[in-house]
C-alpha cells in the first residue's frame, strides 16, 4: 500500500496535467468559458426555486441557495459516479504505455469535478451573504472541510465502479438509473422537513448525502456548525469506500489491460 501511494506521488505531475487538460477542453472556444461554472447552476437554481418555492409557500430567497447547495454538490457526485466509472476506459492509451498506479486515472476526474465545485460555490457565498448576512461567522469556516471530504469520499468510489465498469460496460448506464433513483430519495432540493413529515425519517437521518449536505447548508443557511453526526456519516462513508476500493484493487489493478 505504501508502495502504491509513492506511485501516486510520484506521477503527481501527470494527473495533474491531464485534470488540468481536462478542465481547458471543457471551456475551449466558448465565450464565457470558466464562468459558465458559476452562471449554469446559478441559473438553474434560480429557475427552480422560483417553481419549487410557490408550490411549497417557501421564501425564494433562502429556497435559492439551499438549491443551489443540492446541485453543486450533486453534480459533482454524479460527474464522479458516472464519469468516474469510465476512467480506466476513456484512459486505456496510457495504460497500456505506461505503468502508473490506476488510481492516479479516477484522481484526475476527482480533481477537475472538485475545481469545478470550488468555481461554482462562489454564487452559494454571495447569495447566502447577501440574503442571510446574520449567520456570517466562524461557523462559515465548516464549509473547507467539505471539499476533502467530498474528494475523499468520490476518488475511491470512482475507483471501483471503475474497476467494474472495465469489465462490465453496461454499468455506465445501469448508474444513469441508479442515480435518478438516488436523487429521488435524497433531500437535495426537497427540504428535509418534507420527508420528515411523510415519515421517511430514515431517508434523512441514514442518508450519507444529507449529511454531506449540511456541512454546507449548516453554517450558510442556520448560522450553525454541523453536527458530529453529519461528520460520523461522511468520514464512515469515505473510510468505508477506501477500503473496499484496496480490497477491489488488490484483484482487479492487474486484469484491468486485458478487458482495454
Amino acid at each position: 500500500m505504501r508502495e502504491y501511494c509513492t506511485g501516486i506521488w510520484q506521477a503527481r505531475y501527470f494527473w495533474t496535467h491531464l485534470a488540468l487538460s481536462d478542465l481547458r477542453s471543457r471551456w475551449r472556444r466558448s465565450y464565457l468559458g470558466v464562468f459558465w461554472s458559476l452562471l449554469q447552476p446559478l441559473g438553474l437554481a434560480l429557475l427552480l426555486a422560483l417553481v419549487f418555492s410557490r408550490l411549497l409557500h417557501a421564501d425564494i430567497g433562502i429556497y435559492a441557495p439551499y438549491i443551489l447547495s443540492g446541485i453543486i454538490v450533486w453534480d459533482f457526485l454524479v460527474s464522479n459516479v458516472t464519469g468516474g466509472s469510465l476512467s480506466f476506459v476513456q484512459a486505456d492509451a496510457y495504460i497500456k504505455q505506461c505503468r502508473h498506479p490506476l488510481a492516479i486515472y479516477t484522481l484526475r476526474s476527482v480533481l477537475g469535478s472538485l475545481i469545478a465545485l470550488m468555481l461554482a460555490s462562489l454564487p452559494l457565498y454571495a447569495w447566502s451573504a447577501l440574503i442571510l448576512p446574520q449567520h456570517i461567522g466562524w461557523n462559515w469556516l465548516a464549509i473547507l472541510s467539505l471539499f476533502p471530504l467530498l474528494a475523499a469520499i468520490a476518488w475511491p468510489l470512482a475507483t471501483v465502479l471503475a474497476y467494474i465498469a472495465t469489465r462490465f460496460r453496461d454499468l455506465p448506464h445501469a448508474l444513469g438509473l441508479a442515480v435518478q433513483a438516488l436523487w429521488f430519495i435524497s433531500p437535495v432540493y426537497f427540504e428535509e422537513k418534507l420527508f420528515r413529515q411523510g415519515g421517511l425519517d430514515l431517508l434523512v437521518d441514514y442518508n450519507p448525502i444529507y449529511h454531506i449536505l449540511q456541512i454546507v447548508r449548516a453554517p450558510l443557511l442556520q448560522g450553525s456548525w454541523p453536527t458530529t453526526s453529519n461528520y460520523a456519516f461522511a468520514l464512515g462513508t469515505a473510510v468505508l469506500l477506501t477500503l473496499l476500493a484496496w480490497l477491489v484493487g488488490r484483484k482487479a489493478e492487474r486484469k484491468v489491460i486485458f478487458y482495454l
